[in-house]
């Protein structure tokens, strides 16, 4: 319901910077209320019950508040324009606030490891009441929602902020549950499992938390690009009438909304040089408009009617996937000789092929060399930037 009234709201369309703004705004101010009001009522039900793992888990909503005031200040400053000292704006702010989320998850789970740990060795008494057990109940069914809603918020405007804030929130469901458990066990056995139980979420919160790091550092370091966008970029392009194929795609990351990507367009090089250039363009502002995606394509003219380059491309396709399925050749073209001819090509090599450069150029020599004794291969080996995932 909340979530309908925020979109009704807002409404706009996701990819543009301000309505996305809008919407992390709009969570992270959820975000905070609910776990003020959270901390407030496990605090007190903590302290008058002298449970170490309500106190730990009250303290672990303060700091869930703080993580969605970081989230806010993160989509604040990630909202401001483009300066002569930032031209591609400032939408990284928003990968840092999310990586400050993962880190404070994981300081909460060191934090509560120490004390569950200090409850074990010396163990003390918990006070039963069902108003516990009434504060804890209707603190997991506030988190589920939190989690639910964050995620939901987060997909919509692709935000590594909001789902590293709904996986916390997911994370909070799992260690009330065991508070809880460990609270009812205790009443109704006497067996105290408050420190076991502590420890328990304590470990969980942090493999959870390494894996929310690395998750949320990926866009910072140059994370290779999804693959379902790599191929949604390539069958739009490829959509073209006139574009024959594309290669080299390059993508760059500033922050969401604010992507660079650089490709290279075959096109048929009988066709007039301005039919082609005007073409280009039209693909560029239509990425622009419909993507957000700021993309820049290299024009490569391709021989189509000689059949010597037609049958070779495609011979030496195959010759360079039986070394890598995921091998592909680019650019080639035919050189003749008085005394040999020369078949030069771009062959992209996948980052998981353990072989050297040298090794790679003999055996596609040899193959080409075994069905054409008179051509020589000049092949200029590259790394594709967007075979880093599968």
């Amino acid at each position: 319901m909340l979530t309908a009234w925020i979109e009704r709201r807002i409404g706009g369309d996701v990819k543009d910077e301000r309505v996305r703004s809008a919407y992390g705004k709009a969570a992270s101010i959820v975000g905070i209320g609910c776990n003020v009001l959270l901390f407030a009522g496990k605090m007190l039900v903590g302290l008058l019950s002298g449970s170490v793992a309500i106190t730990a888990d009250a303290v672990n909503n303060l700091s869930d508040a703080s993580s969605s005031i970081i989230s806010l200040l993160g989509f604040k400053m990630a909202d401001r324009p483009a300066d002569a000292e930032h031209p591609y704006g400032h939408g990284r702010y928003e990968y840092l606030s999310g990586l400050m989320v993962a880190v404070m998850i994981m300081v909460i789970g060191v934090e509560l490891l120490k004390s569950s740990v200090e409850k074990i060795l010396h163990p003390t008494g918990v006070t039963f009441s069902w108003a516990t057990v009434l504060v804890l109940v209707m603190s997991i069914a506030v988190k589920l929602w939190m989690a639910r809603f964050n995620r939901g918020i987060g997909k919509k405007i692709e935000s590594g902020a909001l789902m590293a804030t709904a996986d916390d929130s997911r994370n909070d469901v799992i260690s009330t549950s065991a508070v809880l458990a460990a609270t009812l066990i205790a009443h109704f056995t006497g067996l105290d499992l408050d420190g076991f139980m502590g420890t328990a979420v304590a470990v969980f919160i942090l493999i959870s938390g390494f894996g929310l790091i690395k998750d949320t550092i990926d866009p910072l370091l140059g994370g290779a690009p999804e693959p379902e966008q790599v191929e949604h970029i390539r069958k739009k392009v490829m959509s073209y009438p006139g574009v024959l194929g594309t290669h080299d795609l390059i993508l760059h990351d500033y922050g969401p909304s604010r992507q660079f990507a650089s490709v290279h367009v075959e096109m048929d090089a009988k066709q007039d040089p301005l039919i082609s250039h005007d073409l280009i363009d039209n693909i560029e502002r239509d990425f622009l408009r419909d993507e957000k995606l700021h993309l820049v394509i290299h024009y490569d003219p391709i021989v189509t009617d000689d059949p010597r380059v037609a049958v070779m491309r495609e011979f030496i396709n195959r010759t360079v996937q039986q070394i890598h399925p995921a091998m592909t050749i680019h650019d080639l073209r035919i050189v003749p000789g008085n005394t040999h001819v020369n078949v030069v090509f771009d062959c992209i090599v996948p980052y998981d092929l353990n072989m050297e450069e040298g090794e790679i150029k003999r055996r596609i020599a040899k193959s080409v060399q075994a069905e054409y004794p008179n051509y020589f291969c000049v092949a200029t080996l590259e790394r594709s930037y967007v075979s880093g995932k599968k």
